[in-house]
C-alpha cells in the first residue's frame, strides 16, 4: 500500500482511525504490492521465492550481493508489476553471482505486523540489503530500525516516503508521491474545464488517500477550480454497490459537480456506474489513481479523462538496481526521494499504457 502523506510531506504516519482492521486492509489495497509466489519460507506472515541466485541467498560472507525485497500478495496485480521490475533488475544481480529473494504476506488482514515479521525474517538470513515499503510505520519501524542497527542497508520503496526513510535510517525512498500525484490530477481537471471536483475517499483518515484528495484540491485551485471530499465509511471499501449509490446520491444532490476522482481503481468502476445512473455522463469527467484494464479501456473510448500511474514496474526495478549498485560500487543517486510517478495516462498515451499492461509492466 502506498502509505503516503496527507497533502504534506510524503510519508506521514497513518492516523489512529486508519489503523483499524478494515482501514489497514483498505489502505493495503490502494497502494500495496503484489509480488510473491513460490516456495513458502515457513514464516506465518508470508511466502518467498528466490528470483536470482541460488542456495547462497541470504549469505553475504561470500562477497555476493544478497538482496531481500518485501512486497505484496502473490495474487495482487499491482505487485506483479512491481515484482516484474525487481526480477528484471535481479538479472544483473545474478550475473555478479548474487541473489534477490522476494517475500510477501499471504493476506492483507494483518499487514503491518506481518510486514515487520517479514523484515525480521529477511534480517535473520544475514542479507546484504533489504528493500521494504513502510506501509504501517507504527508496526514496521522498529523492525526496519533493527536492520539498520545491525548494519544492513535498507531502502524504503512504494510506501512511506522520504520522511520514513530518514526516520528509520533508510538510505533512499523510491516510489511515487501521492500528494504530487493528486496535484497533477487536479491541474488536469482544471485544464479541461472542470470547476467543481468531488474526490471520493473510501478510506477517510488514511494518510495516502487524504494526500491524494488534498493534492487534487491544491492542483485544481491553481486553475481556478475547487474540490471537496466525499468521505465514505471504511465499511464501504470493497462494496461496489454501496460506493455507486453514495456517489450517485452526491451527484443528484449537487448538479454543479462536473468532475469525479477516486482514490483507487477499486472505486473507479463504481464511480463510472454512478455517473451513468445519474445521467451525468455528458458533463461529469472521471479520473482515478492507478491503472486497471477497465480504466484504460474507458480512457481509450473517451469515457474517462485520466488515470494517475505511479509506475510500479519502475519501483521494483529501481529499488533492486539501486541496492545492487550501492552494494557493488558504493554509488547512490543524489535524489531523495527518487520518484517513479506520477504519470498521467490520457487519450494521448493510453495505447502505450495498454501495451504495457499486456507486457505485465503497467
Amino acid at each position: 500500500m502506498e502509505r503516503t502523506q496527507i497533502g504534506r510531506p510524503h510519508g506521514r504516519r497513518l492516523s489512529r482511525r486508519a489503523l483499524t482492521a478494515v482501514s489497514v486492509l483498505a489502505v493495503a489495497a490502494i497502494a500495496l504490492t503484489g509480488c510473491t509466489s513460490g516456495k513458502a519460507t515457513g514464516d506465518d506472515a508470508g511466502q518467498a521465492t528466490a528470483s536470482a541466485g541460488g542456495s547462497d541467498a541470504g549469505n553475504k560472507s561470500n562477497g555476493k550481493n544478497s538482496i531481500y525485497v518485501i512486497g505484496g500478495k502473490p495474487d495482487d496485480p499491482f505487485w506483479s508489476a512491481v515484482k516484474r521490475g525487481g526480477e528484471d533488475a535481479a538479472k544483473l544481480v545474478k550475473t555478479g553471482g548474487g541473489s534477490v529473494t522476494f517475500l510477501g504476506p499471504k493476506t492483507y488482514d494483518n499487514l503491518g505486523p506481518d510486514a515487520a515479521k517479514l523484515t525480521l525474517t529477511a534480517l535473520s538470513q544475514k542479507p546484504s540489503a533489504i528493500v521494504v515499503p513502510d506501509w504501517v510505520p507504527e508496526n514496521q519501524d522498529d523492525a526496519i530500525k533493527e536492520a539498520v542497527k545491525q548494519g544492513v542497508p535498507v531502502f524504503i520503496y512504494n510506501a512511506g516516503g522520504v520522511d520514513a526513510a530518514k526516520k528509520t535510517g533508510g538510505l533512499k525512498y523510491i516510489g511515487s508521491d501521492d500528494y504530487e500525484a493528486g496535484k497533477a490530477g487536479g491541474i488536469k481537471f482544471g485544464e479541461e474545464g472542470a470547476k467543481n471536483i468531488l474526490c471520493v475517499n473510501t478510506v477517510p483518515g488514511a494518510a495516502n488517500s487524504e494526500a491524494r484528495c488534498d493534492g487534487i484540491a491544491d492542483g485544481a485551485k491553481t486553475k481556478g477550480a475547487k474540490s471537496k471530499q466525499l468521505p465514505l465509511p471504511s465499511s464501504n471499501f470493497g462494496n461496489p454497490s454501496a460506493v455507486t449509490q453514495a456517489i450517485k446520491g452526491a451527484l443528484l444532490n449537487d448538479d454543479s459537480i462536473d468532475a469525479l476522482v477516486t482514490i483507487g481503481v477499486q472505486d473507479a468502476d463504481s464511480a463510472a456506474a454512478a455517473i451513468d445512473q445519474a445521467s451525468a455522463s455528458d458533463k461529469v469527467k472521471l479520473g482515478t489513481f492507478d491503472l486497471s484494464d477497465s480504466q484504460l479501456n474507458r480512457i481509450k473510448a473517451g469515457k474517462q479523462l485520466f488515470a494517475i500511474d505511479q509506475q510500479p514496474y519502475l519501483q521494483g526495478f529501481y529499488a533492486v538496481s539501486i541496492a545492487n549498485q550501492y552494494l557493488s560500487y558504493g554509488v547512490l543517486p543524489p535524489q531523495n526521494p527518487l520518484l517513479t510517478g506520477p504519470l498521467l495516462v490520457t487519450a494521448d498515451n493510453v495505447a502505450k499504457a495498454i501495451a504495457g499492461t499486456k507486457a505485465g509492466v503497467r
